[in-house]
């Protein structure tokens, strides 16, 4: 006795091929909104890496200052625009010397932040040189200043308050000429660092840091 095997109808093939597409096109888009926000998050992550960076740099820069007797004996100098701050090497030569000092500076330039770093300095004549090369950096920088400065992220503006006498006050509060005992000669206790972020940057709005000198003690009531 024969079995009568009955298939699928060419009506029914195309109505599950048709539901499959269907299946298969809304899984797709479900597929590509995934991946279109992990690449979103991704960069969002990307960004704020790197002002993170950019952050821990401008807290190592401070927390190694290096006074210069003479020179700079505050270890930092802030005229409106333009940071600039003596600061011990932390790479050491090829023979296992000390490297000497960096001078570094940090300023916006373009709405961007930008930072400077001199070569391992060994003589005073050398960091006197890098000293003022970091100021004219700062103002007009020339072909040979830019090849030492690296643009770390975008900035819309920025602002240094520093704390000293017990208080918190202007950098540039203090313009007279500066004495042994002046503000300007005092390596301030603690600088609060206040900047604005551009949407471009990934976090819009203001970040506020506050750094405080490691041998700081503050005894006053």
């Amino acid at each position: 006795m024969s079995k009568h095997q009955r298939g699928f109808t060419l009506i029914e093939l195309l109505i599950a091929i048709t539901l499959m597409a269907v299946l298969a096109g809304l899984g797709w888009r479900g597929l590509d909104s995934l991946m279109r926000s992990r690449d979103i998050t991704q960069v969002q992550v990307d960004k704020n890496a790197v002002i993170q960076t950019v952050l821990a740099q401008w807290q190592a820069d401070l927390n190694a200052i290096q006074p210069l007797p003479g020179l700079n004996d505050a270890g930092v100098s802030w005229d409106g625009r333009t940071l600039r701050l003596s600061r011990r090497a932390t790479a050491w030569r090829a023979e296992g010397g000390d490297a000497g000092l960096w001078v570094v500076a940090w300023t916006l330039r373009d709405q961007h932040w930008v930072r400077w770093q001199s070569p391992a300095l060994q003589t005073r004549v050398a960091a006197q040189q890098a000293w003022g090369q970091a100021e004219r950096w700062g103002q007009n920088p020339s072909t040979e200043d830019m090849a030492f400065e690296t643009v770390l992220m975008p900035l819309d503006t920025w602002q240094l308050t520093y704390f000293r006498g017990n208080a918190w006050s202007n950098p540039l509060s203090s313009a007279e000429k500066p004495t042994e005992a002046s503000p300007q000669t005092l390596q301030p206790d603690a600088i609060r660092l206040q900047i604005d972020l551009p949407a471009s940057a990934g976090l819009r709005g203001r970040i506020t840091l506050d750094w405080v000198r490691p041998n700081f003690s503050n005894t006053k009531t």
